[in-house]
């Protein structure tokens, strides 16, 4: 997490808005959640109509590093043991068969559930001062749903305003280490499909294997529902498409030939086209993954008609953020062809 000194009053208000049943927006170390009592039914409704997001799409719970797993999966398999052991508190969510007790508006109705335990420490402030660490914090991104999910404070004020009466409390804690959600591990069927992976994140392919044994498979027809993986999600307005390095520079120039304004988010060498706005990106994926959103918003209010990335290579150090790229992509699927006409 870049230097962040935490501000134990904002979390003790925090933590009371969220016993009271109202919405806190507040850090991870992936990307800021729109946090509600994940036992109040309400305030998960509330979570929804906030974000305007679809009532049968899960949300994750967030929980202490101290927490009682057992409370909220009815099943905690061996596969999750191991898993919890590295990478928790961290950017990894395993999907649980829900304990009968949770209400089903955290899974959109479905019988599992996703846990997670965020190593931010002012999330984990906030988990511990929340129902003295034995609550659990219901937390999508703090945006409208499909939308780039904000990794600063700022970000999320930017995306509610003044206007929305829904958000009561923004905690501030600073920007976020990692920049894209969390990786999903299904284990809720493990006995049948073994570990299903759902949605790549920073923790890699090949470390889950090297845990587990096993390569996770990769999601079925059946496979439980999660947040962030319909194939338009966070998208910014303007149109994105990603375009190979080798073909980079002469698509830039026929777009500014034909009169197109556009942003560019790239990785090499700077292109000699001109761009109405650009984004020099690290090389390296973890810095990269730290950036992206940010870029995306930038981009997005640079008043450009395409949002131009250029591709990154396809090893499973850069799945996540592959995977984040793809689908704030896919709702502009041919825009180059029908730009240049």
């Amino acid at each position: 997490m870049d230097e962040f000194a935490i501000d134990h009053a904002a979390v003790r208000l925090a933590a009371r808005k969220l016993e009271q049943g109202k919405l806190v927006a507040f850090p991870t170390e992936t990307v800021y959640g729109l946090g509600g009592d994940a036992e109040n039914p309400a305030a998960i409704a509330d979570i929804y109509a906030a974000k305007g997001r679809p009532a049968n799409h899960p949300v994750i719970v967030h929980l202490a590093p101290e927490a009682d797993i057992s409370y909220w999966a009815a099943e905690v398999p061996v596969e999750a043991r191991r898993l919890i052991a590295s990478f928790w508190p961290g950017p990894l969510t395993l999907i649980l068969k829900r304990a009968a007790h949770i209400p089903d508006a955290v899974s959109g109705g479905q019988d599992s559930v996703g846990l997670r335990c965020p190593s931010h420490p002012v999330a984990q402030a906030l988990l511990r001062e929340f129902r003295g660490g034995k609550g659990g914090v219901a937390g999508p991104s703090a945006n409208k749903f499909g939308h780039v999910s904000p990794t600063t404070a700022q970000h999320v004020r930017d995306e509610f305003g003044v206007a929305d009466t829904l958000v009561d409390y923004v905690l501030d804690g600073g920007a976020c280490e990692v920049g894209i959600e969390s990786t999903i591990v299904d284990l809720s069927r493990v006995a049948t499909h073994g570990p299903v992976l759902l949605r790549p994140g920073q923790i890699s392919i090949d470390q889950l294997t090297a845990v587990l044994g096993e390569a996770p498979a990769l999601p079925d027809a059946a496979a439980p529902r999660a947040s962030g993986t319909l194939d338009a999600h966070y998208a910014p307005s303007t149109p994105v498409a990603q375009i190979e390095s080798d073909s980079l520079e002469k698509t830039l120039q026929q777009l500014h030939a034909h009169g197109h304004r556009f942003a560019l988010i790239h990785h090499g060498k700077s292109p000699a086209s001109a761009a109405h706005a650009e984004v020099k990106m690290a090389a390296d994926p973890h810095a990269y993954a730290h950036d992206l959103y940010a870029a995306l918003r930038d981009m997005d209010h640079a008043g450009a008609d395409l949002i131009v990335v250029e591709a990154l290579p396809a090893t499973s150090v850069w799945q996540g953020i592959n995977d984040r790229l793809r689908r704030a992509a896919f709702d502009s699927t041919g825009i180059i062809a029908r730009l240049l006409g």
